[in-house]
């Protein structure tokens, strides 16, 4: 079996594109895959571009050399969009190997481990906040708004769910960077704190003790700000905070000096990007992003991450078929803390999938299907391709 192309196809996905890759070969198997970062589309697909002619001829099923490859090839532009670029190849081999093979991608590595997994709503009421245009009809005016809008988790099955930190008033916003006017330097100031707790406390009283919140404050504070306001949320019982940090250190001194567990890592790529943070115990459970990454490395950094006595979080913001490559994971592996789960987005997201994620009770089944259990409809990807 040889590579005889590979297609990209960008979807408007609404808060952000989507990136999927279909590899064809020559026995008349097409992988797929969903990969990267909406924000960078035009840099990956560029990429994707430059390496097509080093792996057409390739045998597919030879996933773990094509990744190598392509990875030693750009030693010399290693991180971020490298290493998505890659992916966007990797998983749709994994794929076409599964389908060769009869199999689910889990069942090639050593799984299944189990045949559901818990998942959390991610970015609940943050995501309208950011798009309103998600639920136009419920408004996030002030907080009796935003106490409604997170009692819909348990109404659809889940049993926990994430937020970023939000203002609610006739044009919401949720934080990113300092809010949205980028002035606060990284600090968690008096009033930012404050806000903080105001959230949580009405989130908590919204929903009551049985539902799991995750608050994700990104790269949004300097450590010291961090800290302050894991310090203030410390009484709501938050299943985890999440932040990412550049410093191992700093991250570890953030763990160190609250009770409530830390989240972090969906920013790093590799085995040796997480090292120094796994040395340090830097945190509690460990984001990988399967589409970030590849199915491959993040698997490693699984495995590292459990001899270190850490469980994992697929980090997946994304649409159905970045679900099934997700859990694939979560299926592979014997140290899984929950998975990231997105169910509110653009309404067309159901016609571009052959089939889509069920989740019951706050678990996601686990395919049985050979691949990912689930193809791109091409047709609609290009239908609502994403306009530049």
């Amino acid at each position: 079996m040889k590579i005889t192309d590979i297609e990209i196809f960008v979807v408007s996905g609404g808060r952000r594109p989507w990136l999927f890759s279909a590899v064809r070969t020559d026995e008349g198997i097409t992988g797929y895959g969903e990969f990267g970062r909406g924000a960078i589309a035009n840099s990956l697909i560029g990429f994707v571009e430059d390496f097509k002619p080093l792996i057409i001829g390739k045998d597919p099923r030879a996933v773990e050399k094509i990744y190598f490859d392509l990875y030693r090839n750009f030693r010399d532009v290693p991180g971020g969009i490298a290493q998505m670029g890659i992916a966007a190849v990797e998983l749709a081999c994994w794929d076409i190997k599964g389908k060769a093979l009869g199999l689910p991608v889990s069942h090639l590595v050593g799984g299944p481990h189990r045949s559901s997994q818990r998942v959390y709503w991610s970015h609940m009421v943050s995501a309208r906040a950011h798009d309103p245009n998600l639920a136009p009809d419920k408004p996030l005016n002030n907080w009796d708004a935003v106490a409604q809008a997170v009692k819909e988790a348990p109404e659809r099955g889940y049993d926990a769910f994430k937020t970023n930190i939000v203002w609610p008033g006739e044009n919401p916003t949720a934080i990113s960077q300092g809010r949205d006017d980028g002035n606060h330097d990284q600090r968690a100031d008096t009033d930012i704190v404050r806000h903080a707790e105001k959230q949580i406390s009405v989130m908590r009283e919204a929903v009551g003790p049985s539902v799991d919140i995750l608050l994700d404050i990104n790269y949004n504070f300097k450590t010291e700000g961090a800290i302050r306001i894991a310090k203030a949320l410390e009484p709501y019982n938050l299943f985890w905070i999440e932040h990412d940090n550049e410093s191992p250190q700093a991250l570890a001194q953030l763990r160190n000096s609250t009770h409530i567990p830390v989240c972090s890592g969906e920013q790093r790529f590799t085995v040796r990007e997480y090292l120094p943070y796994f040395d340090l115990h830097a945190m509690d459970t460990v984001k990988v992003d399967v589409q970030w990454q590849g199915f491959g490395p993040a698997k490693k950094v699984a495995d590292i991450a459990e001899t270190y006595e850490m469980n994992i979080a697929p980090h997946n913001p994304a649409s159905e078929l970045a679900s099934f490559q997700s859990v694939h994971l979560c299926a592979s592996v014997s140290n899984v803390r929950i998975m990231e789960s997105d169910p509110e987005t653009v309404p067309w997201k159901d016609e571009l999938f052959t089939a889509l994620p069920v989740v019951n009770k706050g678990y996601m089944e686990v395919p049985t299907e050979p691949g990912w259990g689930c193809d791109l409809v091409e047709d609609t990807a290009r239908k609502y391709s994403w306009n530049k």
